[in-house]
């Protein structure tokens, strides 16, 4: 059985911030721009404080199944609720939106690419 890849995006908005908090978020703004974004094994989280309240963490997982995708969501939602919570920050609307990348329809590049192959 082959290793599948997971991309987890759990977005959230900020909320009841204090004023030392959202100082705090802003400080730390450029380390979490959305240009520096990424999916990784310990999420990445990106927010533009200045303009809305609202966050977006990115994690990476794998697992053997098709449903192992559950538990990877599962996970990734806990991370970030314990990020958020280690540090005191509230939050609302939390929702997830999990990609199986096996299942992701092959771009025009490796279309080309697996045609090559004879794939």
């Amino acid at each position: 059985m082959s290793t599948r890849t997971f991309r987890i995006t759990v977005r959230g908005v900020f909320d009841g911030l204090g004023t030392d908090q959202r100082a705090e978020l802003l400080a730390r703004a450029a380390e979490h721009d959305v240009l520096r974004a990424a999916f990784t094994p310990e999420g990445h989280l990106s927010y533009d404080i200045a303009a809305r309240p609202a966050f977006t963490f990115r994690f990476l997982d794998s697992g053997e199944a098709e449903d192992d995708i559950l538990e990877a969501t599962e996970r990734a939602e806990e991370a970030a609720r314990a990020w958020l919570g280690a540090r005191g920050y509230g939050y609302k609307n939390l929702r997830s939106q999990a990609e199986d990348l096996s299942q992701a329809p092959l771009g025009k590049r490796q279309r080309r690419e697996a045609a090559r192959k004879g794939v």
